[in-house]
């Protein structure tokens, strides 16, 4: 590097894309049922826009982490950003339903090209007494996008169309590369040098594709379990071929050798797994049981990503100073306490209560994600930063998609396929209260997985 780093700089850099990535993503749910009535879309095609996204990051991830390893994150950042903006600037002017699902799977690889190398820059950059307070500095920006992206892209859809959106990309794209090109000065590829494992990436991404789609089509029959057990099966084959490979997308020793790194990602897919779909119940609940609209409904779901918002930087700051693991698994139990508190709503629960339960989870992810991330960056060697980063993404992605999985299966079981109504309210109750209680129990788990890496030290690989 030819120039000094500023951590001020790179933290304002990544806290940008941090902010882009998932505000994008939730304004865009906002605007999709203008997007189905301007096409005549439907409501699977509806679902695609989102779910392909999801998929395309997922599939992504990590072979983008290793691409940054190698060949340069703040290259591979760079050009996630540019691909984002473009894309963005097209899907304002997306003339099908068809052409919106396509484009938005390549917007989805943009995304995971910013996604698999911020947390690794960050941490490249930012010596370990001060990791905590930067990681969760970045992730209260994420949350910060969350919270902001219905309330924004609602107000943008009402007063100029659903295409406003996609228009306020390409300006919020281009600010996030102009500063990054201004900002973020010199480069980190531990890994220069070493070839890129197209094989395990093939592998890789077929595997994802099977297991997610199956997962997102559990209740349509027998078929989709095919596909998710194949999916499965591409997995396994995926990490037999890695322990094999000279220079792996994965090494495979970081989840074998390094219980720190293995147990830290296992806890964060447990607790995505159990979180992700409690805001989906809530907004069910809250409109057809409670009788709210859907702008006092999402005002009362702002709750939890606004504490997250606000509490990430304290928390990462308490990683640095205390044992970060022990920060991450006290934020996992009080993430396992709200759903259990979820678990018991009736249709006579009060509001404040269900408030108060956002706060305390809320509260929960804050204490897990930043140290979480922290512990799990800080186990492995520079030259797998990237991988690390992409992992870590991935299980989230994953963890979101299991978490839907247990909702589709619930609800495939207790309500039969019956749409949510005034008459199959009890039904509605029994499935969420089925699912709460398995998040909760998910979550418990990653208490285990949590506690079983407090006394070790993160060996590096």
């Amino acid at each position: 590097m030819t120039q000094p780093v500023s951590r001020s700089a790179t933290l304002l850099v990544v806290c940008t894309a941090h902010f882009l990535m998932p505000f994008m993503m939730s304004a865009v749910g906002v605007a999709l049922p203008a997007i189905g009535r301007e096409f005549s879309a439907s409501a699977m095609q509806l679902g695609l826009v989102e779910t392909t996204y999801v998929l395309s990051a997922s599939i992504f991830l990590l072979a983008m982490g290793r691409m940054g390893d190698i060949y340069g994150r703040r290259r591979i950042f760079q050009y996630g950003i540019v691909i984002f903006t473009l894309v963005g600037g097209l899907l304002s002017q997306a003339w099908s339903i068809e052409s919106m699902i396509a484009l938005r799977f390549l917007q989805g690889m943009g995304g995971s090209m910013v996604m698999a190398t911020t947390f690794a820059i960050v941490v490249s950059v930012f010596p370990p007494e001060e990791r905590g307070k930067a990681l969760g500095i970045a992730v209260a920006s994420v949350y910060a996008g969350i919270s902001c992206g219905p309330f924004f892209g609602g107000a943008l859809v009402t007063a100029f169309g659903w295409r406003a959106i996609f228009y306020l990309a390409v300006p919020l794209g281009m600010i996030t590369f102009a500063i990054s090109c201004f900002k973020l000065h010199g480069e980190w590829a531990e890994a220069k040098g070493e070839p890129f494992d197209w094989r395990g990436s093939l592998v890789y991404a077929g595997a994802i594709m099977l297991l997610i789609v199956g997962a997102s089509n559990l209740d349509r029959g027998a078929w989709a379990w095919l596909v998710a057990l194949c999916g499965s099966g591409g997995l396994v084959l995926f990490l037999v071929l890695e322990a094999r490979t000279a220079y792996p997308v994965l090494n495979v020793a970081l989840l074998r050798g390094n219980r720190v790194f293995a147990f830290s990602n296992l806890a964060a897919l447990l607790n995505y797994a159990g979180t992700f779909g409690v805001t989906f119940f809530l907004s069910l609940y809250l409109q057809y049981v409670k009788g709210l609209d859907p702008h006092e409904a999402g005002t009362i779901l702002m709750i939890q990503p606004i504490v997250q918002t606000v509490f990430s930087p304290l928390c990462g700051r308490l990683a640095d100073r205390f044992s970060a693991a022990t920060v991450a698994t006290i934020g996992m139990g009080l993430c396992a306490t709200g759903i259990g508190i979820a678990a018991t709503i009736t249709g006579g629960t009060q509001i404040t209560l269900i408030m108060a339960m956002l706060v305390i989870l809320g509260l929960g992810f804050a204490l897990f994600s930043s140290p979480n991330v922290s512990v799990i960056m800080g186990s492995v060697a520079p030259r797998y930063l990237g991988v690390a980063s992409g992992l870590n993404s991935t299980m989230r992605t994953l963890g979101m998609m299991g978490s839907m999985t247990i909702i589709t299966i619930t609800f495939s079981i207790v309500m039969s396929g019956q749409a949510v109504t005034a008459q199959t309210q009890p039904q509605f109750l029994l499935s969420m209260h089925a699912a709460l209680l398995t998040f909760s129990a998910l979550c418990v788990i990653g208490i285990f997985f949590s506690m079983a890496r407090i006394r070790r030290s993160p060996g590096k690989e």
